[in-house]
């Protein structure tokens, strides 16, 4: 029987086509699996935390949905305890507590990624009533390890700085901090008010 080579050459084809088609499937199958493996293996971030300060603890719901890299910073930095014994080095009287600097003047601090990180801003975060946590910045997606509490509504933040969470419980420390007496030229307090730790949950 002759097999022509137009046949022969069909029928290479055909085999070679089949392969890439498996060789296709694999690799879809091979994402697909790593997917759901890297899915199943991420933790959650955490949901709340309470600031223990020399002055009495502070309860704040956190937003991880919403602000994930900002939520993923804070917390991991408290778990590391990076956070404690840094003081609240500037205080403003019915605006915010600010804290978060190892230098302990508003110029040091650095996320857990080394580098400054991105806003993120979500249009049901408003800074439309106190007691909003947020992250310091010198300008648009400088974020580093700074954060601040407000004591008033202060909406002029809206889409400046990133809200990632809320008190829930204990504004009256908050309060208490906020109207401590301060150094005119820094809004530092004049007896330093602290972090003692922060847990996590």
């Amino acid at each position: 029987m002759r097999i022509l080579k137009n046949d022969i050459v069909s029928k290479m084809s055909a085999i070679y086509s089949t392969r890439n088609q498996r060789k296709t499937k694999l690799r879809l199958l091979q994402s697909f699996l790593l997917f759901f493996t890297q899915a199943g293996t991420t933790k959650a971030l955490p949901t709340s935390a309470i600031l223990h300060t020399s002055m009495g603890d502070i309860f704040i719901e956190l937003y991880p949905k919403e602000c994930p890299k900002a939520v993923e910073n804070f917390t991991t930095h408290a778990k590391n305890n990076y956070y404690n014994d840094h003081i609240f080095h500037r205080v403003i009287r019915q605006f915010i507590i600010q804290t978060g600097d190892p230098n302990a003047d508003g110029t040091g601090g650095e996320s857990i990624w080394g580098r400054e990180f991105e806003d993120e801003f979500h249009p049901k975060l408003k800074h439309d009533r106190a007691y909003c946590l947020s992250m310091a910045n010198a300008g648009p997606c400088t974020n580093g390890s700074q954060f601040f509490i407000t004591v008033a509504p202060t909406p002029w933040l809206d889409n400046k700085h990133t809200m990632f969470g809320r008190v829930v419980k204990g504004m009256e420390v908050a309060l208490s901090i906020s109207q401590v007496l301060t150094n005119d030229a820094t809004d530092r307090p004049i007896e330093d008010v602290k972090i003692v730790s922060i847990t996590v949950k």
